[in-house]
């Protein structure tokens, strides 16, 4: 296979060690054919790279007819932990999973009166609250209109507890901890930094440490957000509302393609509504309604054929036009598409061109309805 491709000469000789090593060059494999998930050239050459990157290395030992052994070396310096990812605005955070007691989803209308006594009763304690982009220094409250419920954090660190109010949970994780080196080692409430596997850096806080140095701070930023705006959102969230025209519901559970539509098709015109799931997106469609459905298939709590069976079960949301776009591109996921009543399947990658023109058109037979 390497003489095909013309990484070794036709009298070439290579030993046993230099013929391991092949698998590791970008673009190479064995296979015979391609198919979705192998014989691209993809996966070992990221290992090594990724683990060099860490300082470490991988090592190969091959014994014919019985088997081979990886072996992958990094630093005793590399930690690897679990933490969970919190999104507020456009910034995301991570807190020690080891820290995170409960995840309660609230009614705006009962948050609003805690925010403003900063006070949280569960349990029968009263606990702190704190907006945690406050506690960061980066806003006074949130600027996202809540859905039906907002989620609040409970942390614990000894025997401190306290709530912190997000925009949204995305999750565990598990991330390789990063050294912070001397410059950021002694930042109050700091645990550590990552990057996320979409190149993203990622400062992991003990909020409890955080609030200890800087609470008081965060308070008075809450403070000073006008009550008059936030009980104006609240008011906002618990009716249901006319979604702008020209207004495309975006479905997927990564932050990350999320971001990348919404910048996209608000480029090009149009208004965008995020989701991070079926569930997600059903009680967003119960506020207001768009005029085009873009989802991916596998989400947590509610997948994309499932959302696509509950729009098509209500008389409010059947009309709406609904566009798949998955890497799953087998028959069987496009004509199960298909039955539910998904409007068009698009496979990953994509052409930009061809979706704005399907938005177009659906746009188009939306208004002319």
């Amino acid at each position: 296979k390497a003489r095909a491709q013309g990484l070794l000469g036709e009298g070439e000789q290579p030993t046993q060690a230099q013929l391991r090593e092949l698998i590791f060059r970008p673009g190479f494999s064995s296979a015979t054919q391609t198919t979705e998930i192998a014989g691209r050239g993809i996966g070992l050459d990221v290992v090594r790279n990724d683990t060099r990157a860490l300082g470490g290395r991988v090592d190969v030992e091959s014994v014919a007819g019985q088997g081979t052994t990886f072996t992958l070396v990094l630093p005793l310096t590399t930690a690897v932990t679990q933490v969970v990812l919190l999104r507020v605005g456009e910034r995301i955070h991570a807190v020690p999973s080891s820290l995170v007691d409960l995840v309660l989803r609230i009614r705006p209308a009962e948050l609003e009166p805690a925010l403003r006594a900063q006070q949280l009763e569960h349990g029968g304690q009263q606990l702190a609250l704190y907006w945690l982009g406050a506690l960061t220094d980066d806003s006074g409250a949130s600027s996202e209109t809540p859905g039906r419920t907002v989620p609040v954090v409970l942390v614990r660190s000894a025997a401190q507890r306290l709530a912190l109010h997000v925009d949204e949970v995305l999750g565990n994780q598990e991330v390789v901890v990063k050294n912070l080196g001397p410059q950021l080692s002694r930042v109050p409430g700091l645990a550590g930094i990552s990057v996320l596997p979409d190149g993203g850096v990622v400062l992991i806080y003990n909020p409890v440490a955080l609030a200890a140095v800087h609470g008081d701070k965060a308070s008075a930023r809450m403070r000073a957000q006008s009550a008059d705006t936030r009980t104006a959102s609240v008011a906002v969230a618990l009716q249901p509302v006319a979604a702008h025209a020209n207004t495309v519901l975006v479905v997927d559970d990564s932050i990350t393609v999320r971001r990348v539509t919404q910048r996209f098709l608000a480029r090009n015109g149009y208004a965008v509504m995020l989701a991070k799931d079926g569930m997600d997106a059903l009680e967003q469609l119960q506020q207001s309604l768009p005029d085009v459905v873009l989802t991916d298939i596998e989400m947590p709590r509610m997948d994309g054929f499932d959302l696509t069976r509950n729009i098509r079960a209500d008389e409010r949301t059947r009309h709406l036009p609904v566009i798949m776009i998955t890497s799953r591109i087998a028959d069987k996921h496009r004509n199960y598409a298909q039955e539910l009543g998904v409007n068009h399947y698009l496979g990953k990658p994509y052409s930009e061109e061809e979706l704005l023109g399907l938005l177009r058109e659906y746009v188009l037979e939306t208004e002319s309805e």
